[in-house]
């Protein structure tokens, strides 16, 4: 594997980190906006605030990282991505802002009105990211993205059906994921009837994200063939690979199972990205732009590889400390959610 490859593999990582523990909360966001209002939806709401209070913010940092090792080993991709995409890239940005000002103020405003307001700006801001995060990886997969500054359309890129699609499977991926991670929750909390309320969510989400990917399949076949082309051959095994192990999911969820779903579920969502990177390999820009043509001089994409592994001995156990003790109730910020309160 030569040095380019690495810092590649590198990449691929952070972004199958983001897509699976920062599309957890995004969708987090979506069922909070979809629960409903008064105490219908206080609940589920109460047990989304108590899970991802103590790491929601923790997840934005693979979104930096896969940013500095993109600007930083491929600045000729970086350019090309960011200045074609600026709008949906913005729009996506504007998202977390405002999801992370919603989720701040929904517990401290003072007025009833500004907590209503705050929440519901958490919920559809929580939309917002992944839908257009969805839409730059369709405009790359389609190939609307020449290499170059500013060298795309900036509209037609991204508004286009097989972005908009890929928009809608993000969104429905990260619903799906977080519902799987809810269920936990709640079985931790010793809340058996958001259980329930998760699993059956876990479930619908499972089924609208299956529709949407064999839509996308089809999308592909005729906008961006040698990706399809791609997932059906080298990259087959794992796209089978996701499937099993969403099956799987299905499966547990029906049996109401205690453990399995969550890795399982992770396992799905990351093998489908591998899947994804294989499939597009050599090229960092479908059919325009290779991993080696985009790549920094050598000791750059040296000094990137140091750099990860520094973070892996450093960053990477704290992160995950931060996650065990929030999953052993060692570290809360809002008190746990009622057991007696029940959802439909």
């Amino acid at each position: 594997m030569s040095t380019a490859d690495a810092v590649a593999v590198v990449l691929w990582t952070g972004a199958t980190m983001y897509a699976v523990f920062g599309g957890a909360d995004f969708g987090a966001g979506l069922w909070s906006l979809l629960a409903g209002g008064g105490d219908r939806g206080r609940a589920p709401r109460e047990l989304i605030d108590w899970a991802i209070g103590p790491v929601w913010e923790a997840n934005h940092v693979w979104l930096i990282f896969v940013l500095v090792v993109l600007w930083t080993g491929f600045s000729a991709a970086f350019e090309a991505i960011f200045s074609t995409l600026f709008i949906p890239l913005s729009l996506a940005a504007l998202g977390i802002v405002l999801r992370g000002s919603g989720f701040a103020f929904h517990k401290t405003a003072r007025r009833f009105r500004g907590r209503v307001v705050s929440e519901e700006l958490f919920g559809a801001a929580s939309l917002l990211t992944p839908f257009f995060m969805g839409t730059v990886v369709g405009a790359i997969a389609g190939g609307r993205v020449p290499v170059g500054n500013a060298a795309g359309d900036a509209v037609t890129s991204w508004l286009n059906p097989l972005s908009l699609l890929i928009g809608a499977l993000f969104v429905a991926t990260s619903a799906y994921v977080s519902a799987v991670f809810l269920v936990s929750d709640a079985r931790r909390a010793g809340a058996p009837a958001l259980e329930r309320y998760f699993s059956t969510r876990a479930l619908i989400a499972a089924v609208v994200t299956g529709v949407l990917a064999a839509a996308g399949l089809v999308l592909l076949h005729s906008d961006a063939r040698y990706l399809f082309d791609g997932l059906t051959g080298d990259g087959l095994p794992l796209v089978i690979l996701s499937l099993l192990c969403g099956l799987a999911v299905l499966v547990l969820l029906r049996r109401g199972a205690r453990r399995g779903a969550r890795p399982l579920a992770v396992g799905a969502v990351a093998a489908v990205i591998w899947g994804w990177g294989v499939a597009q390999h050599p090229y960092l820009l479908p059919e325009k732009l290779t991993i080696a043509d985009a790549a920094a001089p050598s000791a750059t994409l040296t000094g990137v590889l140091i750099v990860f592994g520094v973070a892996v001995a450093l960053v990477l156990p704290s992160i995950a400390l931060l996650f065990t003790l929030a999953q052993r109730d060692l570290v809360t910020e809002t008190s746990r959610p009622s057991r007696d309160r029940t959802s439909t």
